[in-house]
Formats: C-alpha cells, sequence, structure tokens
C-alpha cells in the first residue's frame, strides 16, 4: 500500500469515528421529567362548573417540550399542613425521581386565622422545610413560591399587599435553604399596579349577573384567576425560571 493510500485510510478511519461521535450526541436526548406543582386554589385544576375560574397550574402545563410532564397536584383550600394530612405529599415523595421538581406555593389558606386549614406563622415555615428536605432527599429540585398576590387597591389606586407575614416566611425559608425562590406577591402586585384598578379586574374571577352560566349572579372575587389572569401568572413563572436559569429553560417551547 502506498503513503498516500495509507493516509486516506487512516483520514477515512477518523472521519467516521467522528461521525459515529456526531451521531451519539445527536441521538442524545435529555432525559424525561416531572414538574409536581403542590398549592392551593390559585394554582389548581378546576372542575368544569367554575369556569372560568383558572388555576395558573393549567396554562403551565403547555409551555413545555415533550420531555417534562407536569403534575398538578395543588388543591383548592389547602394549607402546607392540610396537604400533608390528607395524604397529598406522601405519593408524590415517593414517586419522585432524581432531575424531577417540586414547584411548593403555599399561604393564601395557611395565614387566614379563622380557617380550619390556617397554622401558626412557625408551623408554616416548619412544613416549608419539610417540603423542601423531602424533596431533597429524593435528589429532586424545589422551587419555594410566595403565595400569588391578591389584587387590593387602597383609595388613591395603590396596590397594597394582603401576604406580608406569611410571603416573608418563604422568602426566609428559600434562604436559609438555598434554594430558588418565584416571589409571585412582589410580581403579581406589579402586574396590578401595570394594569391599574379597573383593566386588573380582567385577570381576575369578576363577573356582571348573566355574564356566564356558572355565575348566574355574577362574582367579584379578587383572589382567583381568569383565563387571562392565569396564563399571566403562568408565564411570571416562565419569566423566573428563564431568568433564574433553573436548569429548565432550556425545555420551554420558544424559549427564545
Amino acid at each position: 500500500m502506498t503513503q498516500s493510500a495509507k493516509t486516506k485510510t487512516i483520514l477515512s478511519k477518523y472521519w467516521l469515528f467522528g461521525l459515529f461521535i456526531l451521531m451519539a450526541f445527536a441521538q442524545a436526548k435529555p432525559e424525561k421529567i416531572t414538574i409536581y406543582l403542590i398549592g392551593d386554589s390559585t394554582m389548581s385544576i378546576k372542575d368544569e362548573n367554575k369556569y372560568p375560574e383558572t388555576g395558573w397550574g393549567m396554562p403551565f402545563v403547555h409551555f413545555f417540550d415533550s420531555t417534562v410532564t407536569v403534575d398538578n397536584r395543588a388543591k383548592n383550600g389547602r394549607s402546607t399542613r392540610t396537604f400533608m394530612e390528607e395524604n397529598r405529599w406522601k405519593p408524590v415523595v415517593e414517586n419522585l425521581k432524581k432531575g424531577d421538581w417540586v414547584f411548593i406555593q403555599f399561604g393564601h389558606n395557611d395565614e387566614v386565622q379563622t380557617k380550619k386549614s390556617s397554622t401558626t406563622e412557625d408551623e408554616f415555615k416548619a412544613n416549608l422545610e419539610k417540603y423542601v428536605k423531602d424533596t431533597k432527599k429524593k435528589k429532586a429540585k424545589p422551587v419555594l413560591l410566595t403565595p400569588v398576590a391578591r389584587r387590593k387597591f387602597d383609595e388613591q389606586g395603590n396596590v397594597t399587599g394582603t401576604h406580608d407575614k406569611y410571603a416573608e416566611i418563604v422568602r426566609t425559608v428559600a434562604r436559609e435553604q438555598n434554594v430558588p425562590l418565584i416571589d409571585l406577591d412582589v410580581k403579581g402586585q406589579e402586574l396590578y399596579r401595570q394594569m391599574g384598578p379597573e383593566y386588573s379586574k380582567l385577570l381576575l374571577l369578576h363577573l356582571a349577573p348573566g355574564e356566564h352560566p356558572n355565575y348566574p349572579e355574577g362574582k367579584e372575587d379578587d383572589t382567583h384567576f381568569s383565563e387571562l389572569g392565569a396564563r399571566k401568572v403562568a408565564q411570571i413563572v416562565l419569566a423566573e425560571i428563564k431568568a433564574q436559569n433553573l436548569g429548565l429553560a432550556d425545555r420551554i417551547v420558544n424559549n427564545k
């Protein structure tokens, strides 16, 4: 065999080796993961007789590619305590696997002390810490979210907070446990402020009598979202995933 032929043979082998490497990378796909949503009615899936009320977890599922399953376990009226007492948390922990995510958003039902679901501030903190630690033990990734802002304006047209104490507890736990925080209290207030006292009603369940068959007498609800409001909040969460580079950003459809 001539020197030229030997050189061609060697180059051919390198070319084939390089091609195999490229094919291996091309065929390697990200592992499939699950994002679990645990929380209350502002996040949960609604029954048809409650429409157009919409939890922000409902549109959230549509923003990810086929490698992601969003499992929305949130339930109306639940607090950090009752979610565990009703055996809703244990099945999540049992199914968690390495690489999964848990988005934890409570507070609405913890902070109202007249509700049976209420928790003290110390109980709320301890429960959040348990959710975080249980998630980490399974090598999954917890994300804490403050309770999403209620729509409330004062007489001067300024947005006022309604979750101040319990939202701050979430921030504290996120800092102490070194986990990502998505501040839906602050971001939600910003959204209402941008839209103003009148147009922000479009984000919530504000219906005139006869406007929707599910609410023949109308509805004025500044906590629960319309379809538009739920989508806006879901978009806030997605924007924070990208801004904080949480590792899910590359699985969001049309990330750019």
